[in-house]
């Protein structure tokens, strides 16, 4: 079973390094399991709407990239909403 090229466990630590970029970048401040959890299912996210768009990508990088973009949606959501 492999997420979009990547396995598993490449996916959580990939999603993580994503989520701890997007908290850095968008001055947030989560923890370890937060920032794993907003970068998979922000990768997950918004790779479901490039699917949507006939868009995709596979690979570790696009992993990684898909998945900051992904967490700073989140993150600017849970923003939002909070407001």
């Amino acid at each position: 079973m492999d997420v979009n090229g990547v396995g598993w466990l490449a996916a959580i630590i990939i999603g993580g390094l994503a989520g701890w970029l997007a908290e850095q970048f968008m001055k947030s401040n989560m923890g370890l399991l937060m920032n794993i959890v907003l970068g998979v299912v922000g990768a997950i996210v918004l790779n479901a709407i490039l699917a949507a768009l006939n868009v995709g990508f596979t690979g570790w990088l696009a992993y990684l990239i898909v998945g900051f973009i992904g967490a700073c949606i989140l993150i600017a959501l849970g923003r939002m909403v909070r407001r």
